[in-house]
């Protein structure tokens, strides 16, 4: 094909493969022009024509709108420019896939029931932005009145969890277990209670009472259970728990009755309540961390060992 030469729709349609029906389309909304027609009417089109045809192609490939086709073709924006802009455009299409296919696998995963997937969408909807205001919020809500520790609202803050715009199907489910969790008067209210300990990292009474050497057996023996996948509300964990209150009674001077293993709860609770350990835990796993130390206490697991008699568990 020359500069001379001029060519029906069909001889276009053969050469660029693009159906006759979309080359008509495309000169109809003067995209791409006929150069001139045949005296029976026919259009006929040259090779600039034709190379317009290819790049048009190409772009609608791409998934450019005719608008800023029409643009590029003339001349009011590069190639280049369009490109970028597209681009743009894709990477917020692709973020929202990939956090639907993330909220679907949660779903799939975790066989969610239909209101909560409905919740999982809406909460993973928020932007970054909305999602942070929401920690937010929890935070002043929590530690903003008089006589709060500033220092634990400084260690919430600096952890605050933050969705990525990839997550996984785990991330997904421990944000929106977050999201619930924040929103609960009573968890606050053992937010305030406890992060003031684990921020200060001082130790507790019942550690100074009990001594060096119970302590360190005690967190030895937990941590091994816990290791082991011992849950503290099994009857497994009762072997566990039997001794260790005997061994504190001992040195309480205490019969191991249930109101001594209640008063042992309510001393470990201070620092290490189950449901604080557990925002710590969502915000680990949303965040993508590996582990924070000295905020995966053994003790959580004594606690809800030792509650367990009180619940109405065994």
């Amino acid at each position: 094909m020359d500069g001379t030469t001029l060519y029906s729709i069909g001889e276009l349609s053969r050469r660029t493969g693009l159906p006759v029906k979309t080359i008509r389309f495309y000169s109809d909304a003067n995209v791409v022009a006929p150069t001139s027609r045949t005296p029976a009417g026919y259009r006929l089109y040259d090779l600039d024509a034709l190379l317009r045809l290819e790049l048009v192609r190409t772009l609608r490939e791409l998934g450019i709108g005719l608008t800023m086709i029409q643009q590029v073709l003339n001349s009011e924006l590069t190639v280049a420019e369009v490109a970028s802009a597209h681009a743009d455009a894709l990477d917020v299409q692709i973020q929202t896939l990939q956090l639907r296919r993330s909220v679907l696998r949660a779903a799939a995963r975790f066989g969610s029931s239909p209101k909560e997937t409905t919740l999982m969408h809406s909460l993973t909807q928020l932007s970054g932005e909305e999602r942070r205001r929401l920690i937010g919020d929890f935070i002043d809500g929590t530690f903003g009145t008089e006589g709060t520790d500033p220092n634990a609202a400084a260690m919430v803050r600096a952890a605050t969890p933050d969705l990525p715009d990839n997550p996984s199907a785990d991330q997904v489910a421990a944000w929106v277990e977050l999201a619930e969790m924040i929103g609960d008067d009573d968890f606050r209210a053992r937010m305030r209670r406890t992060a003031g300990h684990q921020a200060d990292q001082l130790p507790l009474a019942i550690e100074n009472e009990a001594g060096d050497e119970l302590v360190e057996f005690t967190r030895q023996r937990l941590a091994e259970a816990r290791d082991a996948g011992i849950d503290p509300l099994s009857e497994e964990a009762a072997p566990v728990v039997d001794d260790l209150v005997r061994r504190f009674a001992e040195v309480f001077a205490r019969d191991p009755d249930a109101e001594f293993r209640d008063w042992m709860a309510r001393q470990f609770e201070v620092a290490h309540d189950p449901r604080v350990d557990e925002y710590w835990r969502l915000v680990w796993i949303v965040n993508g961390w590996q582990v924070v130390p000295g905020l995966v206490p053994v003790y959580s697991w004594l606690v809800q060992a030792l509650r367990r008699d009180r619940d109405g568990d065994r």
